[in-house]
């Protein structure tokens, strides 16, 4: 079919590893955002599996800034593990957090961060593509194309996202559905065709994630002992 033909074009001379590792990371990344609607565990380690493929992914295609982001994903994701095995150690039950100012504040500051990190990272890529060298490379705005605008401004939104999650805030839902939709035509323009589409299927999982989340607070709210 025509436009099959088109859709995998992007994967013509794309080794099958490559593209069963980008099917598996996917996979587990779907897995992981369903099991965090659920309120379970078990979302952190499957959802490193997740972002640790990528890492290798995008090293290998030599896409060192996102490699990088998604190394840091891969620790909020251990940190995320660690806050929600202690909750879960304290209470029987999962159980949502309301967002304080302090919240807010942290959200900005992070914001900040991922703004200057992932903004140093794009400033660098010319010297990161060139073998980390110097020789013939150019550094700049000018070296900035909108992807790599988009890309800073979607990871500073994942990087809200995952603490908000690891904090149990029902807010992390809509941080995740803006930046899984702005995500879906900015992976698919850059190649990674399995990733646009996991992206899409993030943002229905986050509409769905955020309903039930919904659930729990009026649940909460129904049983302030529990």
């Amino acid at each position: 079919m025509a436009w099959l033909d088109t859709l995998f074009a992007q994967y013509q001379g794309v080794s099958a590893s490559l593209i069963v590792l980008e099917l598996v990371a996917v996979i587990f990344g779907m897995a992981s955002v369903v099991l965090v609607g659920k309120g379970r565990l078990a979302a952190f380690p499957v959802g490193i599996v997740s972002t640790a493929g990528f890492v290798w992914l995008l090293w290998v295609y030599g896409l060192y800034g996102d490699m990088l982001i998604n190394a840091y994903y891969t620790v909020l994701s251990i940190y995320g593990w660690t806050q929600w095995s202690q909750q879960q150690a304290q209470q029987s039950a999962f159980s949502v957090s309301p967002f304080t100012r302090k919240d807010a504040k942290i959200c900005a500051g992070l914001s900040l961060f991922s703004l200057l990190f992932v903004g140093a990272v794009y400033w660098f890529k010319p010297y990161l593509q060139n073998g980390f060298s110097f020789s013939g490379v150019e550094l700049g705005w000018a070296q900035f194309v909108w992807t790599d605008y988009t890309d800073i401004f979607t990871t500073a939104l994942f990087l809200v996202a995952m603490w908000l999650m690891a904090e149990r805030k029902i807010e992390h839902w809509l941080v995740w559905i803006v930046a899984d939709a702005v995500s879906v035509p900015l992976y698919y323009h850059k190649g990674l065709l399995f990733s646009a589409l996991q992206y899409f299927v993030f943002t229905l999982i986050a509409l769905r994630g955020y309903r039930q989340w919904k659930t729990y607070l009026h649940n909460q709210a129904a049983t302030p002992s529990a």
